[in-house]
Order: structure tokens, then sequence, then C-alpha cells
């Protein structure tokens, strides 16, 4: 984790104080990409952006083709774009070099030709050749795709990312001449709940829904900004200090993909995420699926091989909360909900 010249120093992922639930589910995402992104919900000022640059930057370096414009991985036909894909059928050397994750910051005020790129017409028509500038979908392929204030993005920008994201493949289409690249990445989102939700339709197609809030607890407010003071100071010195932890955690994470083939959930605990599922009346199998997604997951980061009721509790508030049905006359917390049903579904009553 060498620091690298003139580029802006990113605080620590293992420095953050508190905000466990928004850590996990990012971790979790990283481990299995097709858990399908996070939303993350909270407070101004609460480290939403800080928290998903630090992950970015605590991940390991991935290879790519050299000069590719959409980080193709070398050896997997599903990640390469069709240049590549050509350049393997025919035998051909392929040049490779390694990179940091690509984290995409998308601008509240992209186009969709800034998002998916754009065909030069004219170029195809003149020359022949299909001219394209690729966008931000293909610049975030294999890495993080990050929306800051994702409730106020215009909802069909939203449906696109979606689409790009569950799919992994991003389509331009313009006068009849159609371009297909790989776009396989995580969507993280991030808004304020007094700005207003996203519609449920699109709210239920993240795989996980973090809530934070403002730390209360003085001593933690005191530590946070205490660390942030010494960060700004001498970051350097900050990051050293914190290299240990931070490659320790790199290496949890790495080991976790490997392991996460291996990590078995019994029937009767897929029942039961069913059945929890069922109740609380989730539209769709997407709930199911993206729990027992969460639960593997979990259970890999911790170096285990068995899913246990423990796991789930750990994560199905963080795959359900976003999927029930808003009741306006509703006071109780719908996290509070899907833990009462859990808990009733597995008679801890």
């Amino acid at each position: 984790m060498a620091e690298e010249i003139n580029v802006r120093p990113v605080f620590p992922f293992t420095s953050i104080v508190g905000q466990e639930e928004m850590k996990l589910a990012l971790i979790l995402n990283v481990i299995d990409p097709k858990i399908g992104g996070v939303m993350i919900m909270g407070d101004r000022g609460t480290g939403k952006s800080t928290t998903v640059r630090a992950l970015v930057d605590l991940l390991p370096e991935i290879e790519v083709v050299t000069n590719d414009q959409f980080n193709s991985d070398p050896y997997d036909m599903e990640l390469m774009s069709d240049s590549v894909r050509d350049m393997v059928k025919t035998n051909a050397d392929i040049p490779t070099t390694k990179i940091k994750i690509p984290m995409v910051d998308l601008p509240l005020g992209a186009t969709e030709d800034r998002v998916c790129g754009t065909i030069d017409i004219e170029k195809a028509l003149t020359e022949g050749i299909k001219a394209f500038e690729p966008g931000l979908l293909a610049k975030a392929n294999r890495g993080i795709l990050y929306v800051d204030e994702v409730n106020l993005l215009d909802d069909h920008l939203v449906d696109v990312l979606l689409d790009s994201a569950a799919s992994g493949w991003n389509t331009v289409e313009r006068e009849g001449i159609s371009i297909c690249h790989p776009a396989r990445f995580i969507l993280v989102g991030s808004g304020n709940p007094e700005e207003g939700e996203l519609r449920p339709q699109l709210l239920d197609r993240f795989g996980m829904h973090a809530q934070i809030g403002t730390v209360r607890e003085p001593d933690l407010r005191v530590k946070i900004v205490e660390q942030r003071a010494l960060f700004d100071q001498n970051p350097k010195e900050f990051r050293d200090k914190c290299l240990t932890d931070q490659q320790k955690l790199m290496k949890q994470i790495v080991d976790a993909r490997q392991q996460l083939k291996e990590v078995n959930i019994d029937y009767d605990l897929r029942l039961k995420i069913s059945e929890i599922c069922s109740e609380l009346n989730v539209d769709g199998l997407r709930g199911d699926m993206v729990t027992n997604r969460a639960a593997k997951a979990l259970v890999a980061f911790e170096g285990r091989s068995e899913v246990t009721p423990k796991d789930i509790y750990t994560i199905i508030t963080l795959c359900l909360r976003h999927r029930l049905r808003k009741d306006p006359l509703e006071t109780i917390d719908s996290g509070v909900k899907v833990q009462e049903v859990f808990n009733r579904a597995f008679g801890y009553d």
C-alpha cells in the first residue's frame, strides 16, 4: 500500500469509528458483488463518501488489459471487451498491467450519454467503423460506481444504472448501430432521507440498505474528531500506523472471496429465510436471494463454512428493510419489524 505521488491521501478504512452497519454492507458486497450493491441513507456529515473511498483504497489491485477502455479482465471472457475477445480468439499476445480498483463518482447532473457512452454516427457512416466514446459505466467495470444523493438523480438514470449493475452489461444503440460492453460494478448509492426516498421499485433493486445516523456518544465523537485532526496533520504518518490493520483486513477480504464457494447454507435455514420474506409480504424473490448470498458472504468473511441462524440475524435487516411495503400509519421501524418476524420464525420469542 505504498503512497502514490500527487494522489490525495485517503482516510484508512480500519480507522473509521462506528457506522458498523454501513461498513459490513460494503465489505459483503466486495466479497460477493452479486449481492447487488448498497443503498446508504443517513444524515449529512456521517462519513458516507469517506467510507466508500476508504474501502476502495483498501482493496488489492486488479490485472487489466493494457490501454483497454473497459478495464477488461485478460482471463475472464465475461469481463472482456469485444476487441480483447478477438485477440484471445486469434491467440494474440495480450499485454497486461495492474491498477487500483476503479471508483467512479457519478455527478448529479450527468446525462445519459455521459453515463452510457456515445456512438459517433458520422464515423460509422463515413468510415464504416464503430466509433464508441465510453461513458462512466465503462470506467466503472470491475470497480465501484458511487452515486451520492442518488435519491435526487433522475429515475430514468437510476433505472439504467440498476439494469447494468444487474446484468453486468451496457448496451448503447443509436441509428441502428448497437455496441455492447461489460459493465460489472458494485453500485453504491447514498442519500439523505430528508431529501426524499427512491421509488420503491428502484429501492428494491439495491441488494442491501444501510441506515446510518450521527454518532451520539460524546466519547466516540471526540475520538472521531481527534482521528480526523491527526490524519489532516500528517496523512502519511497516520496511514503508516494503520498499515498492519489495513493489510490484515485486505487479506481477510481476499481469503473470503476464495472461501465463498465452500460455504454451505442448510435447506432448513433457506426455508426459514423464505418464510420470513413471505410473512413480511416482500414482493418477488430478490429478498430471499440477497439474504442467502449475504449470509454466505458473512460466513466467508469470518473464515467459516456453515451458515448459522446468528449469521442470518446479523444481515437480514440490511437485506429486507427497504423491501417492506410502507404503511403511512405504521409507527414501528421497518428494521425492528424484520427482527420481530425473524425471532418468531426461529422461535426466539
